[in-house]
């Protein structure tokens, strides 16, 4: 596979623009990024075989669904053996209103990043699920107050 590294003005420009708007015709993109049409299709078949394009979403306003509160886990895990890591991160794959997971360095195991619609969802959430989660010692929640930043964009 390609590292960055090795894309070119134009493929960086590619990807600049699909960031900002998924729905450009091939030749809106074309000439956005001084291509012609087929060149330009070409180096986006490239960009996703080589996994780079992983596929095109809809962002949805999380307000308008209300779903407005957001909640960081901080998880803590009894052991770190590869069979209760890959049991922990398995059973979190089920987890609906688990929208992101990392595995972090530090006091914490994993943060977990929840889209719920109310503060009684997420104590539901966490006493339902949460803690019961293969291997969970501790969950230690924070409820983000406002977004200050979101974007999806990629610094290319």
């Amino acid at each position: 596979m390609k590292r960055s590294t090795d894309l070119d003005d134009f493929d960086r420009k590619i990807l600049r623009a699909l960031q900002e708007n998924a729905d450009y015709s091939m030749a809106e993109l074309g000439d956005k990024v001084g291509l012609s049409h087929t060149p330009c299709w070409r180096r986006i078949k490239r960009l996703e075989a080589e996994g780079i394009i992983r596929g095109r979403v809809t962002l949805l306003d999380p307000r308008k669904l209300d779903l407005g509160v957001t909640v960081y886990c901080y998880v803590t895990i009894h052991n770190h053996d590869e069979e209760s890591l890959n049991n922990f991160e398995s059973a979190v794959q089920d987890v609906q209103e688990v929208v992101e997971c990392y595995s972090t360095s530090g006091d914490k195991d994993y943060v977990l990043r929840v889209v719920v619609d109310s503060v009684e969802h997420y104590e539901q959430l966490l006493k339902r699920s949460l803690v019961h989660l293969p291997n969970v010692a501790s969950v230690n929640s924070t409820f983000a107050l406002k977004q200050v930043k979101y974007t999806t964009q990629l610094p290319l």
